[in-house]
């Protein structure tokens, strides 16, 4: 019999989702007919050795994981489909820049009438890749420089070097990634950085030095993060103007904190989606392991998407958080929560919005957001099928409040003090989805509620970013 080769598909990023692949979806293998030789598409077949052609400081035993459901494929259509998963799975890896799949009947002394070799032809990526890019953060951009070690023990391990120069911030770190053989979902990371800001709306500059690590792994649908973060922080004022409030905080201070995060995502898009969902919990305990810092941060996000008629999209979002002192010294200007701008509550200015000083913002300790929209197409469609498919129109109705909280009053008050002089805004624009990485939004907006000390944005209002609320 002839060479069977599979469909190859674009090779697929590290953090990528897997691709389902039906049978539909493969190309009829092409097989040449020998005389006295039955065509095996629907026979069953055996799987009898799987080589990788290629390797050169990658282990093997590594591989093993991602190509053993080859074997226990039983028809040639299985093959393939099998075949295919493991290639992505190769591809996800990050540690080959090419990957080809070979089927062919076996041969041999040991070779059965119905038994097939499989054959992964791999290029390795080269031992060091530099890489420069930009990034969109929320209403921020920035210049990145990055030189990665891949697979840099031979078990797709990556150590990663980063530069990056923003309008507001200015960071370079180190970083170590090695996932679990056999499940890429878990895996450890170790990082060192150090990440100078700005925050003109505080009047603050800070200087984060620090070190982390983290171990993601999933449970059920969810994935899960644990994390430990030591931080040496040095706050310092911005200009002459800042507040006696802001002068006051400034100094250094170590924050030694224990993390949590759980993900539950199913959007078709973090971007734009047009179904599915999200929840994201998030806590943080600093304190308990040394450090200046010491409260309980807990926040949390949820998205709900649901395509209407005309390819329209009803979008719903949550925010909220609460953080909470431990003992008597008050929680710093750093971990506190903001609120407003073009990505939360449209209408007001960036972070310009609850607790302030002389005008300059100071955070909260207790937030909530919410917002609805409606994303439609293009009026009569211009540009459909390509380039007028990545703008949507916007109407939007976005509230919320920010404050700090008085934590003998109870759970009541607390509730009460959210409720109260809750800004809002409405308004529609125009949203433009820069691929999956970010998108940009031109709206015009309407704020109301407005609190003494809150700045607005009457009219257009222009944003960019990841995370829009």
């Amino acid at each position: 019999m002839g060479t069977v080769h599979a469909r190859s598909l674009d090779p697929l990023p590290m953090r990528g989702p897997e691709l389902g692949v039906q049978p539909d979806d493969i190309e009829a293998p092409d097989i040449e007919h020998e005389p006295k030789q039955e065509v095996l598409e629907n026979k069953n077949v055996v799987v009898q050795q799987v080589h990788i052609e290629g390797l050169g400081r990658t282990k093997e035993d590594l591989l093993t994981y991602e190509i053993a459901e080859v074997f226990r494929a039983k028809n040639l259509i299985d093959v393939m489909r099998k075949s295919h998963e493991a290639r992505q799975k190769l591809l996800r890896l990050g540690i080959f820049r090419k990957v080809e799949v070979v089927i062919d009947t076996s041969r041999g002394e040991d070779a059965l009438p119905n038994g097939l070799d499989v054959t992964f032809e791999v290029t390795e990526l080269r031992r060091m890749t530099g890489s420069y890019n930009t990034m969109v953060g929320n209403n921020e951009g920035s210049m990145v420089l990055g030189v990665k070690l891949p697979n840099a023990l031979g078990r797709a391990e990556k150590m990663t070097f980063q530069f990056s120069y923003g309008t507001k911030e200015t960071s370079y770190g180190l970083s170590f990634f090695k996932p679990q053989p056999g499940n890429f979902e878990r895996s450890i990371a170790l990082n060192m950085y150090k990440v100078t800001g700005q925050f003109p709306w505080s009047s603050l500059r800070e200087t984060d030095r620090g070190i982390s690590g983290e171990l993601s792994f999933p449970v059920w649908k969810t994935n899960q993060t644990l994390k430990w973060e030591g931080v040496w922080r040095e706050l310092g004022c911005l200009a002459r103007t800042a507040s006696f409030a802001v002068r006051e905080e400034s100094g250094h201070s170590l924050k030694s904190s224990l993390s949590h995060s759980m993900v539950i995502d199913t959007r078709n898009s973090s971007i734009l989606p047009k179904k599915g969902g999200l929840l994201k919990i998030h806590q943080e305990l600093a304190g308990y392991t040394g450090g200046d810092a010491s409260f309980l941060k807990e926040d949390f996000e949820i998205q709900l998407n649901k395509t209407l008629f005309w390819d329209s999209v009803l979008s719903a979002s949550l925010w909220g958080g609460l953080l909470l002192p431990i003992g008597d010294k008050p929680t710093s200007i750093a971990d506190r929560f903001y609120l407003g701008g073009p990505t939360s509550i449209r209408g007001f200015s960036m972070y310009s919005m609850g607790p302030q000083s002389e005008g300059d913002y100071l955070g909260g300790e207790g937030y909530w957001a919410g917002g609805l929209h409606l994303y439609t197409p293009l009026p009569f469609r211009p540009g459909r099928g390509g380039f007028g498919d990545l703008f949507r129109t916007h109407f939007f109705l976005n509230a919320g409040n920010l404050c700090n909280l008085n934590y003998g009053e109870g759970p009541q008050a607390h509730l009460k003090k959210l409720a109260e002089c809750i800004r809002w805004s409405y308004g529609l624009g125009i949203v433009l989805r820069l691929g999956n990485i970010a998108r940009l939004e031109l709206n015009y907006c309407i704020p109301m509620g407005v609190q003494s000390g809150d700045r607005i944005c009457d009219g257009v209002q222009f944003g960019a970013g990841i995370r829009f609320l």
